[in-house]
């Protein structure tokens, strides 16, 4: 049953913009994470949540989408996730969060999984302008954005092909093709 969930657990870019996920719902991923463990249990991550149209807005005009997809520049409008977690860091607790951010969103979207969700995490963020977009104290850094919404696009695991390498695609269909190694070669020793 795990595995089931972490096949479907995959990164989605397009979703159905007016299928909306609830602040409730929102708040029962947190808890996920809550609950997940954490380095020396110091618990540092924070979170913003944003279901709301105008501050969706502001999280997607500061984040960058897909760059393996040269040609594309991030989904249209009505393609759009419906809502974002934003996760924080908060320096006061530690200056460190080891691992924490990794726990944490993998339990965020496997309970997203779950619940008829797919989601998209990225790294690649304006970190200035979204901070002061969403008027983000000093002293919280922001780790990652976490996009949110039912899925609008087929995402296929397909074994690694040397010669095409490890970079995602899109075929003709729109179908998303993500390349995987074989487990004998992340094995060093059987």
């Amino acid at each position: 049953m795990l595995k089931e969930l972490v096949l479907k657990n995959r990164t989605y870019r397009r979703f159905y913009q007016e299928e909306k996920v609830s602040k409730e719902e929102l708040l029962e991923l947190i808890d996920l994470a809550r609950i997940s463990s954490s380095a020396a249990n110091l618990q540092p991550l924070k979170y913003i949540l944003s279901t709301e149209n105008a501050k969706n807005e502001k999280v997607f005009s500061n984040i960058k989408w897909a760059g393996y997809l040269k040609d594309w520049n991030g989904p249209e409008e009505g393609e759009k996730p419906s809502a974002y977690i934003v996760m924080l860091s908060d320096s006061d607790i530690s200056k460190n969060i080891f691992w924490d951010h990794g726990i944490a969103v993998q339990s965020i979207l496997l309970g997203a999984t779950e619940k008829g969700y797919g989601g998209c995490q990225f790294g690649a963020i304006d970190k200035v302008g979204l901070k002061r977009e969403l008027e983000i104290p000093e002293k919280y850094e922001i780790v990652m954005v976490i996009a949110l919404g039912k899925p609008k696009e087929v995402v296929v695991l397909e074994e690694l092909d040397k010669n095409r390498g490890i970079k995602y695609y899109r075929d003709e269909d729109g179908v998303h093709h993500v390349p995987k190694r074989k487990l004998e070669d992340l094995l060093l020793d059987i």
